[in-house]
């Protein structure tokens, strides 16, 4: 029978690697919605600021990964069913709003916000060990300077 004690450190165990895996989930569908966006975009400019994104969520995925292996957990390996129903949300807002560049900004920027505030919520209503409080501090500053990225070409895209 397992103590008081034992339980607890079961139960932290638990929520912080679930903790982990929501964020793994969110930044798979973040780099699979950087990737589409990438493909609807017009603009060279923007295609490679896309990419880019991408491949930081790729990185952030790849972070979270060993994170979670390291506490001897398995890793979720794709995005969630929620992420999918937004892709498929902006092919439809896309499609009707005429697949412009500032259409797929504006989903960017939905997008990032959302993982954002994800990040900063679990960054402050969880206690992570040092460590991993460090690696998704770190995304979470990643994700603001995108956000802050992303306005900034949605004002240039609204000046031309």
């Amino acid at each position: 029978m397992k103590t008081t004690n034992e339980k607890a450190k079961e139960h932290n165990h638990e929520k912080l690697v679930d903790n982990l895996q929501e964020l793994l989930e969110k930044n798979y569908d973040a780099e699979k919605g950087f990737t589409k966006a990438m493909k609807d975009a017009k603009d060279a400019n923007l295609k490679n600021f896309l990419k880019e994104q991408a491949a930081q969520r790729n990185r952030f995925a790849t972070e979270l990964d060993h994170e979670i292996r390291s506490l001897n957990e398995t890793p979720k390996e794709s995005g969630s069913f929620t992420g999918d129903l937004h892709r498929t949300w902006i092919d439809i807002k896309s499609a009707v709003a005429g697949n412009t560049d500032e259409a797929v900004l504006e989903e960017c920027i939905r997008g990032e916000k959302a993982s954002w505030n994800e990040y900063d919520e679990k960054l402050k209503e969880e206690n992570f060990p040092p460590r991993i409080a460090d690696v998704l501090q770190k995304q979470a500053s990643e994700i603001h300077n995108t956000l802050e990225s992303v306005k900034t070409l949605e004002d240039l895209a609204d000046s031309d």
